[in-house]
């Protein structure tokens, strides 16, 4: 089934998250972009407080696409001690080249998900060098918040091709971008392994607020609601 996984900014966050019940803690920083990257020391310090009840991840940034750069960053983020490693993939000539380079840095105890942006064309023939690189997961997300929620930014039949690329490739999926509630039982018909939100669990929905522990409760309800009744269609 699909689980949840919730962005966060600070070691506060962190903790109402992790009281909530989330399967994936996030963190990121969503004043520096799409994939803004915390302060490495933040990092560090919220992958201690879960005592490993919980997995988390962690963005490297809104970085170029240059492979050395990236697997610098990869590199200090993995120093942290997080579960996965996010690394966005913005597209351009070099995504092959930072694909393998960033791939060489994966090992069983941090696994590495590539960002693709559905408002940037993304290129789902990266997905194959992704997996054939050493990384464990694919996702969608969006770079520029403003151009809506991924259901806005990428037609429905792309998103379900994008997940059946990614699952025949054997690696973890994922969709984010700007979700809310309403769009839950739609992605869920593409068998995501996760959905990612941020804005719609944040204060007046806007992601640069702080989280809202009862919004972040009724859209974990929601997932388990939908979830709940996809098991028991199947069993029928």
């Amino acid at each position: 089934m699909t689980g949840l996984l919730i962005s966060v900014s600070n070691m506060h966050e962190a903790k109402l998250a992790l009281g909530a019940g989330v399967d994936i803690l996030d963190m990121k920083n969503p004043a520096a972009g799409a994939l803004g990257r915390l302060e490495l020391t933040d990092i560090a310090g919220i992958v201690a407080a879960t005592g490993k009840n919980c997995v988390t991840s962690a963005t490297v940034g809104d970085l170029p696409m240059q492979p050395d750069l990236l697997a610098n960053a990869v590199q200090e983020v993995m120093a942290t001690g997080v579960d996965i490693v996010k690394v966005g993939f913005f597209g351009g000539e070099q995504s092959e080249a930072c694909a393998r380079e960033v791939g060489r840095f994966a090992t069983a105890e941090v696994r590495l998900v590539a960002v693709l942006m559905a408002d940037m064309q993304p290129d789902f023939s990266l997905i194959p060098v992704l997996k054939a690189a050493g990384f464990d997961g694919a996702m969608l997300d969006t770079a520029n918040k403003k151009n809506g929620s991924l259901l806005d930014c990428m037609a429905a039949q792309d998103i379900e091709s994008f997940c059946d690329v990614a699952q025949a490739q054997k690696l973890l999926t994922g969709l984010a971008g700007s979700l809310r509630e309403a769009h839950i039982a739609k992605l869920l018909d593409f068998r995501p392994d996760y959905l990612g939100f941020r804005g719609a669990v944040c204060a007046e929905s806007n992601r640069q607020n702080d989280l809202d522990v009862g919004r972040l409760k009724s859209i974990r309800s929601l997932l388990h609601k939908y979830n709940n009744a996809r098991r028991e269609a199947l069993m029928h």
